[in-house]
């Protein structure tokens, strides 16, 4: 179905721009990196998927049946998304607040091609339609000059935000009652910033993002108009073979540029009593959620709330595994996780309906998953947080940040941490 050609890079850095400025002339486009960022489990250090050869794009009505049905009829590399909304798929709930941005809810789509880069190993895979391109393609790559500059728009953003101080507060304090009264746990709250009659260039922002974060699970996607730009630090799941982990991310503390300071932040995350309570139930809830499609007795807690430190906050990181069961496929394991614990709370039907009554924006994308299928069934998807949401022809643009409200949170404490994890879009939307 592919044809595979290897070729050596000199500079994957700067290969890696030429890449995805050679991208923005296709209609769908998925590009993930993971900035060299150091960890356990990577394919790639980055790839790229252009050119739908075919699509699936639906709302959340039989979505995972859909997309199994699409999964196991292609049997090729698939990328794509998963909508925060596709709950209202795997539980009886719906999505009634506003949507400025109204992105289909599901969207994947069979690249005609593929560029994988591993150190200065870069792997080419064409469908055999479109094969005889591979080499005027890689000519016309590494002729782009990195230097040129991007046409960056001079109009100034008015970001708006959606829920006042006062407002976020009051809400945080119902969200509190809520857990007082046993109904929940913890739940993860959100609240959107966003911008009218908004231009921008997407990849010029996208490129401005990703080097002031340099996350290990950042993305850029493009769908004709809609655009993500996506600094990920957190990978919701991934399978490879029967084992499939999930890395929910719970504790967020600042980054410092003096050493001394930084280390003290990064220890007192380690040992915030509320940071490793949010931790460890988030951890249980996606060990029971595996173990719905689990070999009995597979699932085991590989890390229990270790730090990690990125270039704009120190995270609280765990690392669930299990063995997938042989009767059950693919997006099964999907839609038995879906949508990821760090974003809804515990139990998670109840948090989602809390989440749904307080929240005054349909989160859509935001709080759901990009990534991929390979063709015999593995996938690797992140966690849509730190992401800048656009739509060229309404010209709307948002972004959402939350926090995980338990029985020891502090309402003006939550209201800081939204802002600390808004800070890199800001930075990048007003420069």
């Amino acid at each position: 179905m592919r044809v595979s050609i290897h070729k050596q890079i000199s500079n994957p850095d700067g290969f890696k721009k030429q890449l995805l400025s050679w991208s923005q002339q296709f209609r769908e486009v998925v590009f993930l990196d993971s900035n060299n960022y150091r960890q356990d489990y990577s394919s790639f250090d980055c790839v790229l998927a252009v050119d739908a050869f075919t699509a699936i794009k639906t709302d959340c009505h039989t979505a995972f049946d859909d997309l199994k049905q699409y999964q196991q009829t292609t049997k090729d590399w698939l990328f794509g998304y998963l909508s925060y909304d596709l709950k209202n798929d795997t539980e009886e709930l719906q999505s009634a607040n506003f949507d400025g941005l109204q992105f289909p809810d599901l969207f994947f789509f069979q690249p005609k091609k593929l560029f994988f880069l591993k150190g200065n190993q870069l792997e080419i895979q064409y469908l055999f339609l479109c094969d005889d391109e591979v080499e005027f393609d890689f000519q016309e790559i590494t002729a782009i000059n990195n230097s040129e500059i991007h046409n960056i728009s001079k109009e100034i953003i008015t970001i708006e935000q959606r829920i006042s101080k006062q407002k976020y507060v009051e809400k945080v304090t119902t969200v509190l009652e809520h857990i007082h009264r046993g109904d929940i746990y913890e739940a993860n709250f959100c609240m959107e910033f966003y911008a009218q009659n908004a231009t921008i260039d997407p990849l010029a922002k996208f490129e401005k993002l990703n080097a002031i974060s340099k996350p290990p699970f950042a993305a850029f996607f493009k769908n004709n108009t809609n655009f993500v730009l996506c600094a990920s630090p957190e990978r919701y799941i991934r399978k490879v073979g029967d084992v499939v982990i999930s890395q929910p991310i719970k504790g967020t503390s600042r980054r410092f540029k003096n050493e001394k300071e930084d280390n003290q932040s990064k220890f007192d995350l380690e040992n915030d009593i509320k940071e490793r309570a949010e931790n460890i139930m988030i951890t249980d809830l996606v060990r029971n959620d595996l173990s719905k499609t689990a070999q009995k007795g597979s699932v085991k807690v590989v890390e229990l709330c270790k730090i990690y430190s990125f270039l704009q906050v120190h995270q609280m990181i765990s690392t669930i595994q299990s063995k997938v069961d042989l009767q059950y496929s693919a997006v099964d394991v999907l839609k038995t996780t879906f949508p990821m614990g760090s974003m809804t709370g515990a139990p998670k039907h109840s948090a989602m309906t809390i989440i749904e009554q307080q929240e005054e924006t349909k989160r859509g994308l935001y709080s759901g998953a990009i990534g991929y299928f390979k063709p015999e069934g593995d996938f690797d998807f992140n966690v849509v947080i730190r992401s800048i949401l656009y739509d060229v022809k309404s010209q709307y643009l948002s972004f959402s940040v939350g926090s995980a409200i338990t029985s020891l949170s502090n309402p003006e404490s939550e209201y800081e941490e939204c802002l600390l994890k808004a800070k890199a879009m800001f930075e990048v939307l007003q420069s």
